[in-house]
């Protein structure tokens, strides 16, 4: 009864900031990659690369490409600049579960702000709120399945702790790609 105890008490699930922000800037990463790529359709659309879908006319598809594509550099700027942390955390079970729960909470916290914020007007914020779902919903399923298969397997594979941020940060913006 005595271990039972010890164990208990010593999973403490505290705050973790370099977990916290290594999460966040993924998150941040992830979605601007997706907002920036979206601005480069619709900029393939306003020269007549691809047809036109989206904007009604030309001159409106490089005005969204432009609004876009700065609003996209300056969300990658943000882990850049900010955050600065380019190492994902994940070596003990402590960090495997604060990970995951952080994911969790950016998720539904920005799914529910993006939500609240961004109105179907028009068919390019109906998009931007469709991608801002995808890596929410990205968030909640694939990337915990991710993290533990990275903490199981990174003794095994030894490049793995090295890339993990990198490979996860592929790895949400295919599954966002999914989610769309």
């Amino acid at each position: 009864m005595n271990y039972q105890r010890q164990t208990i008490s010593n999973l403490n699930l505290g705050f973790e900031s370099k977990n916290f922000y290594s999460i966040l800037g993924l998150y941040i990463f992830s979605l601007g990659s997706l907002v920036g790529g979206y601005a480069f359709y619709l900029l393939l659309e306003s020269t007549g690369i691809v047809d036109t879908k989206v904007i009604a006319w030309n001159g409106q598809g490089l005005f969204w490409f432009l609004i876009l594509l700065c609003f996209a550099i300056f969300i990658l700027f943000i882990p850049i600049e900010f955050i600065n942390i380019f190492k994902l955390y994940n070596s003990n079970f402590r960090d495997l579960v604060s990970n995951i729960l952080y994911v969790i909470v950016f998720s539904l916290l920005s799914l529910i702000l993006f939500q609240i914020l961004f109105s179907a007007e028009t068919q390019i914020l109906s998009d931007l709120k469709s991608i801002t779902r995808a890596v929410s919903f990205s968030g909640f399923i694939a990337i915990p399945l991710v993290l533990f298969t990275q903490h199981n397997l990174r003794e095994n594979l030894f490049l793995l702790d090295k890339f993990s941020y990198s490979i996860t940060l592929i790895l949400w913006i295919m599954s966002s790609q999914i989610f769309l």
